[in-house]
């Protein structure tokens, strides 16, 4: 059985890692904005409380797997923000709603075991059908 995953929660966060310099992703906000995202389209929010509980399992789902690590000291670092690395900058392109023809490689994700299995995403990412910029 497959792992399945909230792609637009993960995307939520992936991007407010990517624009988040010197700030510490705010998971339970980025899942209350999702909630409402979803109601706003017509769909049904479910458990906001659980969402917010996944969204912080998600962002260390993401850490564990090497999509994001601590920004370094350097650039702003305080131990508590992050950035994309080059896995989860591949993942956001996968999984980008605002680029056309987003949903074949969510399902090929899906279709994994665990697609955040580092080494499942980097298998699953190299192949063609589902490399960024491919579809």
């Amino acid at each position: 059985m497959s792992k399945k995953y909230d792609w637009d929660l993960i995307e939520r966060l992936l991007h407010e890692v990517q624009n988040g310099v010197g700030k510490s992703p705010e998971t339970r906000q980025h899942a209350e904005e999702q909630a409402a995202a979803k109601v706003q389209s017509g769909e049904s929010a479910g458990n906001v409380d659980s969402l917010k509980s996944d969204a912080a399992g998600l962002k260390v789902v993401l850490l564990k797997g090497g999509f994001i690590e601590p920004r370094p000291e350097q650039e702003g670092g305080n131990g508590e923000n992050f950035v994309l690395t080059a896995r989860g900058s591949s993942l956001l392109a996968m999984i980008d709603s605002s680029i056309p023809g987003n949903a074949p490689p969510r399902q090929v994700l899906d279709e994994q075991a665990d697609a955040l299995d580092p080494n499942t995403f980097d298998g699953v990412s190299s192949e063609a059908q589902v490399a960024p910029g491919a579809i």
